[in-house]
This record gives structure tokens, sequence and C-alpha cells, in this order.
């Protein structure tokens, strides 16, 4: 069965920074492997794209890891695990000097009243955690504390998961924090439901027709003007605009990138550019965006798309917008490194790293 994460989605964090521009800082590439309850850890050298596992990796996690998250403090990472009603949250400190990471338990559990964490949203202030709970149908919110990075229950003091109702596929937040959308199964085509996160309360905003079946994928644009929603059974790309209070109004009809299983979608740090992973073709596709439209770019073959390999279900770009990583949850199972030009046009394959097992989400940190 396909696993997904977010934020990336897919969740990542601290992406920021210049394309094209030179850089002599490490990066680190986590990806979770929940065949193996493990992590495994990277270094990417910035200046070529190649990665180098870590010593000491990868690193055991709880049962059926599945979705990673960062704080952007870069201090901690946080793992969610799912498997074998284990339903709580790893918690691992991040070495400064080698991008190492030492668990901090005892973990933190989801409660009696939640199942299988699949999604993690982090705040960008760094001050709240989101959880999506698919088992339960439920959000939980943990406050983070800004000195240890340990999880508290939100509102203290035991705290109380949000219930969506529909079954839950996958959550984002807004690069302003302000809303977390929320995508779901409908009885015809599949929901988006936006919740406002003043204070890490969530409050109900608005709930809309995504126009497409299974809406596995979302992508905010850096500046929170529009919200894109892979919908991979029918298979198209929604686009909406997002209002003041958090509503979103479609700018236009659902319209079919010309390939199979859309999955994930990722920008680029300006906001010019469109990455769509095709889980169904094995390809990757760039669109580049003008008010908030999509257009195909054709720099790449005839076809308009990357080839990757097989099944490529989630994405995430390096801090400087130079590679873009590509988790594929095909036989060939790895994770797949493209060079991006200084264009943000082309995509260049550097190398596939196998994990052994299908991973499951990738974060990557600066």
């Amino acid at each position: 069965m396909l696993q997904k994460a977010t934020i990336l989605v897919f969740v990542v964090a601290s992406i920021a920074g210049c394309i094209g521009c030179g850089s002599t800082a490490n990066h680190y590439v986590y990806a979770a492997i929940p065949a193996a309850n493990q992590i495994i850890a990277y270094r990417e050298d910035p200046n070529s794209g190649v990665l180098t596992q870590i010593a000491g990796s990868p690193y055991s996690v709880g049962v059926g890891v599945v979705s990673l998250a960062l704080h952007p403090s870069g201090k901690f990472l946080y793992a969610a695990n799912p498997g074998q009603n284990e339903n709580d949250i790893s918690l691992f400190n991040i070495n400064a000097g080698d991008g190492s990471l030492t668990e901090v338990t005892p973990r933190t559990s989801l409660g009696n009243t939640v199942s299988q964490p699949k999604v993690l949203a982090m705040d960008p202030a760094g001050a709240f955690l989101y959880v999506m709970n698919v088992g339960s149908s439920n959000i939980s919110v943990f406050s983070i504390d800004s000195g240890s990075g340990k999880l508290a229950p939100f509102p203290p003091p035991v705290g109380t998961p949000t219930q969506i109702g529909p079954p839950l596929l996958t959550m984002q937040l807004t690069p302003s924090g302000n809303f977390l959308y929320v995508s779901a199964v409908g009885l015809l085509n599949g929901e988006i439901l936006c919740y406002s996160t003043t204070g890490g309360v969530l409050q109900f905003v608005s709930e809309i027709s995504s126009d497409g079946t299974n809406p596995n994928g979302l992508a905010i644009d850096p500046s929170s003007t529009y919200l894109y929603v892979a919908n991979t059974g029918s298979p198209s790309i929604s686009v909406f605009s997002i209002g003041p209070s958090g509503s979103l109004t479609e700018l236009t009809t659902p319209f079919s990138d010309g390939f199979s299983g859309p999955m994930a979608l990722t920008f680029d740090p300006t906001g010019k550019f469109l990455y769509v992973a095709n889980n169904g073709s094995n390809n990757v596709e760039v669109y580049t965006i003008a008010n908030g439209l999509p257009t195909a770019l054709t720099t790449s073959t005839t076809s308009n798309a990357y080839s990757t390999e097989s099944s490529p279900a989630f994405l995430a770009e390096d801090p400087n917008g130079k590679y873009l990583f590509v988790g594929n949850q095909g036989a060939s199972a790895g994770v797949q490194s493209f060079s991006i030009s200084s264009s943000s046009t082309t995509l260049i394959p550097v190398f596939t790293y196998g994990v052994g097992n299908t991973p499951s989400s990738i974060v990557v940190l600066q």
C-alpha cells in the first residue's frame, strides 16, 4: 500500500535560500523506512548533491515509522510511529556537527482516542506540532518546548484531538502558519477542509470539493496565496486561491497533467516553479506559475517530464533550491536525487540510493 508523507506534505523544513547560490554548509537528509522501523540519515554535499550515509545510520525508531518533521531551529527531528498500535511520536536531538541523531525517551503517546498517526506538520514558528491520525480520523496538537524539543498535549493538561469525520489523506500548513488544510475522501470527489491555527487551536473555517478523487498531495506557494491539490485517482491537479480568512476559491477546473497518478507536489523556494511526482507514470513534471496558474515546461523531453525510478510518491528540495529528492516506492525502493538548473527548468539525475525497503518520508535540514 502506498504511504505518503506531507509536509512536504512528504513534511520538508528549513527550505530557504537562493537558487544557484554557492554554499559550503552541509545539509542533512533524513528518510523514514517503515518496514525496517528505521530512519536513514545522509550528509548532502551542497556542491554536488551527492549523499553520504552518516556514521551510526540507520537509526532504530518506533514501529512502522511513516512521517518525519524538522523543528525550524534545526535541533530536533520528530517521527510518527503508527505500527502495531504503538501510536506515538519519537523525538531525536540532531547533532549540529555531523547531523547524527540521538533519540530522547520516553516517546510521546498519542492517547487512547488516537490511532495510526500518518502525517506530521510543523508550525513554522516551532511552537506546535500537528499530527494527522488516519485510524481515528482526527488531528492531535502538541506544544513544543523550545529548549528541549519535548512535546506536551495541547490544550493542556491532556489535549483533545480535533475530530474531522471523513477518511483522511494528508494535510499541509501554510508557510505563514495561519491555516491548516486537510484532504479527505469524499462520497464522490475528495474534500479539502480548512482550519485556522491561532494559538495552536484548530478552528473549522470551510470545506470545499477538490473536484477530483483521492487528493493525496497538497502544496502551498511560499506567499500562502495558492493551494495546489494532486488528485491521484482522477488524475488531475486542482488550483485554489486562499482568501484572508483561509477559505478557498477554485481558479480553474482541475486539469490533467497528461500522466497517471499525480501523488506529490512541492515548490521551489521562490514559488515560481511547481514539481509534480506522477506515481503511475514514473516521472516528475515541472510547471511554471503565473498568477497562480501552472503551465507545463517543455524543457525536459517531448513528454514534458523527467523519468524517475518506479512509483515516485513524495518530493523534497534542499534549502538552496539546488537539488530535488524523490522518494520512490516501487521495486527500486530508494531515494533519487536530481540537480536543478539555475533557471529551475531542468532536472539532471545525480544518483539513486537504495534503502532496502520502501521509504515513506524525506526531510532536508541545512
